[in-house]
């Protein structure tokens, strides 16, 4: 299984993240992003929330 989280990702993906940094107002919210993302573009064929978050490594 593929790590899906912010520092498993390529450079470019954090850059664009911060694209939407200015739309969110707590930290939480701004790293969440950035897994839910990371999750979508994860390698697992369905993609729910639940899958996603068995996925993630904290």
């Amino acid at each position: 299984m593929k790590e899906t989280t912010p520092t498993a990702m390529p450079p470019c993906f954090d850059r664009w993240c911060q694209r939407f940094d200015d739309v969110f107002t707590h930290k939480a919210q701004k790293r969440e992003f950035r897994h839910y993302i990371g999750g979508l573009l994860g390698e697992r064929e369905r993609k729910n929330l639940f899958q996603m978050a068995d996925n993630a490594v904290v």
